[in-house]
């Protein structure tokens, strides 16, 4: 029988991404020994030794993973239990060590990694690119297809946060039979506040008003806050300018440097077609002016205008640019 792993290291803040390499480190390691027990050691409160008690042999024998959490806050106590560790290591024991980011304890991540320790990285998932290589990963490793207008559509419903992301993603896995489709997400995930903000701005970028004005006072009935109508309005339109001057470049190289997915790229560039620079500007400053008033801010008018009156009358001016 093989020996189970000594050693790995987790690095990178994506907690849900960190989670799931500890998971898969304690399954390789269960595979070998079964019943491997799991000691859970946190940074903030370690006292000192508590690894090294944790580390010493059973009387009853069995294997310890030993799963040390926020290596990048740990004290000095801590760093140099591990490295005493590391320096006379022992039997049966597993040693997994997560760290999100920074210098604290780097001579431990260096002792770990010459010692041909497992490194799992859990990077951050923070651009729109990133949450669609998440998305991408998450169906390759189930074996399953998805097309990219359902990638596309999957991250603008749920793409906050992205543990949410994660179980989307498994969800439509699990629930839909063969290749996922934009219209499955849809019907999963269609009425959710983004997915709204994200029709309403379409329409309105494309210059129909009736459509845009349909869709936002249905939302309107129904309980829909207006703040995330405008951010998703606002955020359309700086992707059109941000595309639209960064040239001819293909889609991928202008993702890459504008930190988005190559389908965000092209749909911008398609709703680009139909307006100019100074157009564009009126819109976005219509919906600048929406922000501060569906968030209480400063106003300068002599009547107030309630925040519903503030978001319809940002989408008209966008519609209106739209059509000159």
């Amino acid at each position: 029988m093989s020996q189970p792993l000594e050693y790995a290291l987790i690095t990178g803040p994506e907690e849900i991404v960190a989670e799931r390499g500890a998971e898969s480190v304690v399954e390789q390691v269960r595979a070998v020994e079964p019943e491997a027990e799991v000691v859970k050691l946190y940074a903030a409160s370690y006292q000192s030794g508590e690894l090294l008690v944790h580390a010493s042999p059973s009387l009853f024998g069995g294997w310890t993973i030993i799963v040390v959490h926020d290596m990048d806050e740990a004290d000095d106590a801590l760093v140099e239990d591990l490295l005493a560790y590391l320096d006379q290591p022992a039997d049966g024991v597993t040693l997994v060590v997560r760290h999100k980011s920074g210098n604290r304890g780097k001579k431990v991540l260096d002792t770990l990694k010459k010692n041909g320790a497992r490194v799992i990285e859990a990077k951050a998932v923070k651009t729109e690119r990133d949450k669609v290589d998440f998305v991408k990963h998450e169906f390759r490793e189930a074996r399953r297809k998805i097309l990219d207008e359902a990638v596309g559509a999957l991250v603008q419903s749920v793409g906050k946060d992205v543990r949410e992301l994660a179980g989307a993603c498994a969800q439509l896995i699990r629930d839909v039979e063969g290749t996922i489709e934009a219209e499955d997400v849809h019907t999963y995930y269609g009425e959710r506040v983004e997915t709204t903000g994200f029709k309403v701005a379409e329409a309105a970028l494309a210059g129909d008003e009736r459509t845009a004005m349909g869709l936002l006072r249905h939302a309107m009935l129904g309980g829909l806050d207006p703040v995330p109508i405008v951010a998703v309005l606002a955020m359309q339109l700086r992707q059109v300018g941000k595309v639209a001057s960064a040239g001819r470049g293909s889609s991928a190289q202008v993702a890459r440097d504008l930190s988005l997915a190559p389908w965000q790229v092209d749909q911008a560039r398609r709703v680009a077609q139909g307006w100019d620079g100074e157009r564009l500007g009126r819109a976005i400053q219509a919906v600048a002016r929406a922000d501060v008033d569906v968030k209480g801010g400063l106003r300068t008018e002599a009547t107030v205008r309630s925040p519903e009156f503030a978001v319809e009358r940002a989408v008209l001016e966008v519609c209106r640019a739209r059509n000159g």
